[in-house]
Formats: C-alpha cells, structure tokens, sequence
C-alpha cells in the first residue's frame, strides 16, 4: 500500500514565474499538492525561452514546472 503524501488534499494556483515560485510551488507538488500554474495567455512563463532546450522545449521550464498542470 503506498503512504499518502502530506499535501494530497491541497489544491495551489500558480501564479509565479521563472525561479523562486516556481521551484516553491515545485515542492510543494513533490510533497502531494495538485498545482495549477496559470501562465500570462499572449507568452506564458519567461522562462519558456531559457535554454538549453530538449526536443523544443526549455529543459529549465520543465524541470521547475515537471508535476503541474497548466493553463495558458
């Protein structure tokens, strides 16, 4: 039987962008949250652009946003 994590029953909007909130809101998943980030709807997240990339994608967004749902 697997342990329930801590925050299971959390449910975040994330509303931050390219480091510290991300990374947060990134905890906060890892510990069970469901998070919702909610992106800027003409460019989504800076961070989108940052290199290096991995089949088109900015390996930096996914890494901080791996976990989340999102809504652009």
């Amino acid at each position: 039987m697997e342990r329930k994590k801590p925050l299971e029953d959390i449910v975040v909007l994330d509303f931050t962008r390219v480091l510290a909130g991300p990374y947060c809101a990134m905890i906060l998943a890892n510990l069970g949250a469901k998070i919702i980030k909610v992106e800027r709807p003409e460019t989504g997240d800076d961070s989108r652009s940052f290199g290096p990339y991995k089949n088109g994608q900015s390996a930096y967004f996914v890494s901080l946003n791996r976990g989340k749902k999102a809504l652009l």
